[in-house]
């Protein structure tokens, strides 16, 4: 068997892995299975995606709620942009910080640029935990606020491949 995927093959592979991966010892092997593929082809085919730049990260999407995790808030500060880079990676790597990114300020209604996501069991730890990181990285003079979740939207992956009997030109 080649090493190479047809067009229909790869444009399925590609659909299948934007719903994640199958719960299964090898996921790759049942992909495969699904495509009418063996698993070196689909492994190859994945290995270049990413090679081709397709592909920057493989990740995990967790329900933080359905492990017990309701308190989830977003710290947001307002970071002079000449420490952005070096304030963002020491909070990224805090405990407890699961994600830490810069964006665009949107002034004048919005003077926020690093954001960290905190994911908590209990509201009033996460504000004692956030309290105690700002005044451990001499960062609680700076503007910011902390942001709770009241809602639970679905998280997905990247959407790459046109929807099953969706038609190319429009």
């Amino acid at each position: 068997m080649t090493d190479i995927l047809n067009t229909q093959q790869a444009l399925q592979l590609r659909r299948q892995l934007e719903t994640g991966l199958p719960l299964a010892s090898r996921p790759f092997q049942a992909l495969a299975e699904q495509i009418e593929a063996s698993e070196q082809q689909v492994l190859e085919q994945v290995r270049r995606w990413h090679e081709q730049g397709l592909f920057r990260r493989v990740g995990l999407v967790v329900n933080h709620r359905g492990l017990g995790f309701a308190a989830n808030a977003m710290l947001v500060l307002d970071v002079p942009d000449a420490l952005v880079d070096e304030v963002g990676r020491r909070l990224g790597q805090a405990p407890g910080i699961s994600l830490c990114y810069q964006r665009p300020r949107r002034l004048p209604q919005w003077q926020y640029n690093l954001f960290c996501m905190i994911h908590g069991r209990q509201r009033d730890r996460v504000e004692a935990q956030v309290q105690a990181l700002l005044a451990q990285h001499l960062l609680d003079d700076l503007p910011h606020q902390l942001l709770f979740s009241t809602h639970l939207f679905k998280q997905c992956g990247g959407r790459f491949a046109p929807p099953a009997g969706a038609r190319a030109d429009g």
